[in-house]
């Protein structure tokens, strides 16, 4: 159970540095290696984050025998292959969202884990943040009644060319994949799986949504009413209504440290759940425990519901117009 889990890191950009940063706060974790496709790439990396080993390619990430699970940290359009080559590799898995382009690379994944018996989650760092959990908790318990309907907004304004991975089709660019995955899995989270979604888009020239706004039916006949965008600063709140009240998650919600439960009768009661640093360990801390308990999945991020939504994101980007290569 004190077993240090070596993690290896995929990539050394901005997700990869964040994420460096915050394993120093993971207890019995440490940075075994990281790799890039340049060697001084990730020889700076290493030297700036303290991995003891830095890698020139992928591959030797891959086959690295002094690491236990690999943090993917590239594009999007690169998960499907990077995470077949770690899984070959031995290597349980966190794969920076969105987890791959489309459903179907989501399922290979997820199959070949299964095969290979190897724990894989999806990093979507949200569901583990104190105030989120609780949140889930208390609307559990019943704090505001039946819970019918959900709002998530989720958008900024991307000032890069059309050659950047936002706006790029190649590198599966869009607002969908990149912003509206936090608000669908939290909407999933929250009020159960999705059933039906009905979406509309604003393309660049190059056909990637710039922003889309989506409605989602629960299995429960409960709704949600969601939007992301690259080319407008929206509030980033979420806000979840009962027939006793409503919660709402104050700041950015895909990293809220407060809530506010606001009831019927006028009562208002605030909650406050600090996490720890930039909020990243908390992912990182839920891989420890599973691989520590020899689980192949994280009951809060089971990989059914990554491969289920990336399938839902599929459906509301075909409605828009948007297709990538791999389609």
């Amino acid at each position: 159970m004190d077993k240090i889990i070596r993690w290896g890191i995929l990539g050394t950009g901005k997700i990869a540095k964040a994420f460096a940063a915050a394993l120093r706060e993971v207890p019995d974790a440490e940075l075994a290696a990281v790799a890039s496709r340049s060697l001084d790439s990730a020889t700076e990396f290493a030297k700036e984050y303290g991995a003891k080993r830095a890698h020139g390619t992928y591959q030797a990430l891959a086959d690295d025998n002094g690491v236990d699970v690999v943090y993917i940290a590239t594009p999007h359009a690169m998960h499907h292959e990077n995470a077949i080559m770690c899984l070959n590799g031995g290597k349980a898995l966190l794969v920076e969202k969105a987890f791959t382009l489309n459903r179907r690379e989501a399922q290979e994944i997820a199959d070949l884990a299964r095969q290979r018996k190897l724990f894989v989650m999806e990093a979507m760092w949200t569901r583990f943040q104190p105030a989120i959990l609780e949140a889930k908790r208390m609307i559990d318990m019943g704090e505001i009644g039946n819970v019918r309907n959900l709002q998530a907004d989720l958008g900024f304004v991307a000032n890069a060319g059309p050659e950047h991975r936002l706006f790029n089709p190649a590198l599966g660019g869009g607002a969908l994949l990149d912003l509206g995955i936090y608000p669908l899995s939290m909407a999933a989270f929250f009020l159960g799986p999705v059933k039906g979604a009905s979406g509309y888009g604003e393309l660049t020239p190059a056909g990637v949504d710039m922003q889309a706004n989506f409605v989602l039916r629960h299995e429960d006949g409960s709704l949600s009413a969601c939007s992301c965008s690259l080319n407008a600063r929206t509030p980033a709140t979420l806000s979840i209504g009962g027939d006793k009240g409503f919660l709402r998650l104050h700041g950015r919600f895909h990293h809220a440290e407060h809530f506010t439960i606001v009831l019927n009768d006028g009562t208002e009661r605030e909650f406050h759940f600090p996490r720890i640093g930039n909020g990243y360990a908390h992912e990182a801390m839920e891989v420890g425990r599973c691989l520590r308990e020899g689980l192949l999945e994280s009951p809060e991020m089971p990989l059914a519901e990554t491969v289920e939504l990336m399938g839902v994101l599929d459906q509301l980007r075909a409605q828009i117009g948007v297709k990538y290569s791999v389609d």
